[in-house]
């Protein structure tokens, strides 16, 4: 059976899809399992629904609505297909799957204005296949759709959103409550904006082989929280904290104490046995009052900071750093090391003013802002393509590049795009940026390779985040929230190997 959590684009899927009807001599066949996995997902998520209106689009996504109509009226079901004139079938498979409908039910209704009080909406109107803005009658659709109070079962992609980038395409997108992917999941619908539109994402693989998937290549995979497997050994009774890792956090400028604070807390929650952190004079008291298991001291210059990095097996540099001559030093200092590095926040800054590469070893954290910078774009544009900005950085920089946001982006040299399936809205805070980088830094120091770190840092402190959201719910939720459930899940055990 395909793995629903690798991703694909829409290339990729055509060529499947060609392959597959090319394979079983049956042209209609995919349409025709498209159909009936639709039909039996309407039935599981909707059972009593009665009224059903599917809206078809003019390509296949358009067909596999007919293709749903035909099951739903041979059940009994009030049945309304209803599509904009200028939406006529186009392709040979819609053709003869709207013949299909007719033949079970003549009628076909032209949308004008409004739509018909029904239970559920289908949106069959576009799927992969839509590369440009809906047009201006295609929105007033789109626009009915999301006005009606009934649920949406969106077939494959929800109108208006690109499967590959997962941006609107446009002014207007059907907001979903549930999307059946056909043959394999889409990448776009995973990240960014479209985590607004699709609802509940299930797949259908419609039967296609899995090894057809395989060779066509993904462009990503999902990691949820059954996937947090912070694999370390067992801690012998006699250890002791040198051998948990050594961090040390720099940052924390003038009026940015506090940056630097939970992202040394939150390496200590994630296991650091030992935390350092390198910040100015007026935070020492401030943090040691605050975590006195932490290492705080005073750094003036650079040559301090040298002196304090030669303990530390780990470096998190930019939470709170700030820009002035003070941060530039220390930023300079930290780069010239040769610690393995997690760059965030005003370290990211610094480095988009002077571009270079940097050591494989090395982790970078933007939010879409900071990538912009780093790419001399806009955050509109890294939001327009989530996977190309993240590929786009790790390609400049030589490094592991973990692209914040709904739908996090863990990219790195050679390797396969991981998509975080975690977090919430909640963790849109300040502060909650500062916590990823210290615990990305304590697994890094625990001894987890760097993009192992990035992907399992990035789950841990989104599933983190989601377990804090459940205590007593989104908003108002506060980064260091996260803490105790840090602690907990980084010492979930791993379940032994299975017997032989």
């Amino acid at each position: 059976m395909a793995d629903p959590r690798f991703l694909y684009d829409s290339k990729a899927l055509r060529v499947i899809e060609a392959q597959a009807e090319s394979a079983s001599g049956d042209p209609f066949g995919l349409m025709r399992r498209a159909g009936q996995a639709a039909w039996r997902e309407l039935l599981a998520c909707w059972p009593r629904a009665q009224r059903i209106l599917v809206l078809c689009g003019p390509g296949n996504n358009g067909g596999d609505g007919y293709a749903l109509a035909v099951h739903a009226v041979a059940s009994g079901r009030d049945v309304r297909v209803m599509r904009l004139l200028s939406h006529a079938p186009r392709t040979d498979n819609a053709i003869r799957a709207e013949l299909d409908y007719r033949g079970v039910q003549r009628r076909i209704e032209a949308f004008s204005d409004r739509l018909p009080e029904t239970d559920l909406i289908v949106d069959a109107l576009f799927g992969i296949g839509l590369s440009r803005a809906p047009d201006a009658e295609t929105v007033a659709l789109i626009d009915a759709i999301n006005a009606s109070r009934a649920p949406v079962f969106a077939l494959d992609v929800p109108s208006g959103v690109d499967a590959d980038r997962g941006c609107v395409l446009g002014v207007a997108a059907v907001r979903a409550d549930r999307t059946l992917q056909f043959v394999g999941a889409h990448c776009g619908l995973a990240t960014g904006a479209a985590l607004d539109y699709v609802g509940t994402r299930s797949l259908a693989t419609l039967e296609v082989s899995p090894h057809a998937l395989f060779a066509a290549g993904a462009r990503g995979r999902l990691l949820a929280r059954d996937d947090l497997v912070l694999s370390f050994a067992s801690r012998r009774r006699d250890t002791h904290k040198g051998e948990s890792g050594n961090v040390l956090c720099v940052g924390g400028d003038h009026g940015s104490g506090g940056a630097i604070m939970l992202c040394a807390e939150a390496a200590l929650r994630a296991g650091a046995g030992l935390v350092g952190v390198a910040t100015r004079e007026a935070h020492v008291g401030a943090t040691l009052s605050r975590r006195p298991e932490l290492m705080a001291r005073a750094i003036a210059t650079a040559d301090e900071l040298r002196s304090l990095m030669q303990r530390a097996d780990v470096v998190a540099i930019g939470p709170g750093l700030g820009q002035e001559s003070w941060s530039i030093a220390l930023y300079n200092a930290a780069i010239a090391s040769d610690k393995p590095l997690v760059i965030d926040a005003d370290a990211l800054n610094l480095l988009a003013l002077h571009p270079r590469r940097l050591p494989a070893g090395t982790i970078l954290t933007p939010h879409p802002g900071e990538a912009a910078r780093l790419l001399g774009t806009t955050a509109d544009v890294v939001q327009a393509d989530r996977f190309g900005a993240a590929q786009a950085l790790c390609a400049a920089l030589g490094c592991v590049i973990v692209l914040k946001g709904a739908g996090t982006i863990v990219a790195a040299p050679g390797e396969l795009p991981h998509v975080i399936d975690a977090g919430n809205p909640g963790m849109a805070v300040g502060g909650m940026g500062d916590v990823l980088t210290g615990v990305i830094a304590a697994l890094r120091a625990q001894g987890l390779q760097a993009r192992a770190a990035a992907t399992q840092g990035a789950l841990l402190h989104a599933t983190a985040g989601d377990d804090a959201a459940r205590d007593g719910g989104e908003r108002g939720l506060l980064p260091s929230d996260l803490f105790a459930h840090l602690r907990r899940l980084s010492n979930v055990p791993v379940p032994p190997p299975a017997s032989s």
